[in-house]
């Protein structure tokens, strides 16, 4: 077996190996009829990780120190947060996310 082959192969199994654990629960998640509770807890599982990874990139934390702000990208989230309510369209809160943060980055 050539090398292009074997890095072919371990490219096509690392793919499968990523994308099994990450579709399995949506195929299973079709067939299963989960009570009312869990489908309640399940709709705001997106947003809770959406804003933790939010937090995560709008703060430098370090240990033993409070939590600073990112002021470039705070000033670049005003718009997209008020994009995201006002339209509630994921492609142009991207777009408006992506534009201010250029600008920011010119300017500052």
């Amino acid at each position: 077996m050539t090398v292009s082959k074997s890095i072919l192969l371990i490219l096509i199994g690392s793919a499968l190996v990523t994308w099994i654990p990450r579709v399995t629960p949506f195929i299973l998640g079709k067939m299963v009829k989960f009570p009312a509770i869990v489908t309640r807890f399940l709709e705001y599982l997106p947003l809770s990780i959406l804003f933790a990874l939010l937090l995560e990139t709008v703060f430098n934390a370090k240990t033993g120190h409070l939590a600073v702000p990112k002021w470039d990208i705070v000033i670049a989230l005003i718009p997209t947060v008020i994009t995201a309510v006002w339209l509630k369209d994921l492609m142009k809160t991207v777009v408006v996310g992506i534009v201010a943060m250029a600008l920011v980055r010119l300017v500052m």
